[in-house]
């Protein structure tokens, strides 16, 4: 095989749904104005956690994005909603070349800044 050969040629690749997930989640929470929020476990405290994703196969190596995340208030909810969807299409374009279809938002919380969760996009530790 030649390194000119076309890509129908050389193979494809197979990017786990896991993968996509992992990418949409670190973009939704490098997002200003996304916040961390606390993980329950039974009834009991076990750290914090950003944004959760569900990815679904589309066709033509589009993907279905269902994304839960906690956003800081007071803010402007349908601004920051937006840049969250124009940073997770750009990201995952960038690093899968796969497209966003349908991309649903869900804001589970709004948290003021003096709760120990605020940031600029705060991430996991």
């Amino acid at each position: 095989m030649s390194p000119t050969s076309s890509p129908e040629e050389r193979g494809r690749l197979d990017i786990h749904p896991t993968v996509l997930r992992k990418i949409v989640e670190h973009a939704a929470d490098g997002t200003p104005g996304t916040l961390l929020h606390e993980r329950r476990l039974a009834g009991v405290g076990v750290g914090r956690a950003g944004s959760s994703a569900r990815i679904s196969d589309g066709p033509d190596g589009a993907v279905d994005v269902a994304l839960e995340l906690t956003l800081q208030y007071p803010a402007p909810v349908r601004r920051t909603v937006e840049a969250v969807r124009t940073r997770v299409g750009e990201e995952l374009s960038r690093m899968t070349g796969r497209h966003i279809r349908n991309l649903a938002v869900t804001v589970s919380g709004l948290r003021g800044p003096d709760d120990g969760t605020a940031g600029s996009g705060s991430r996991v530790q």
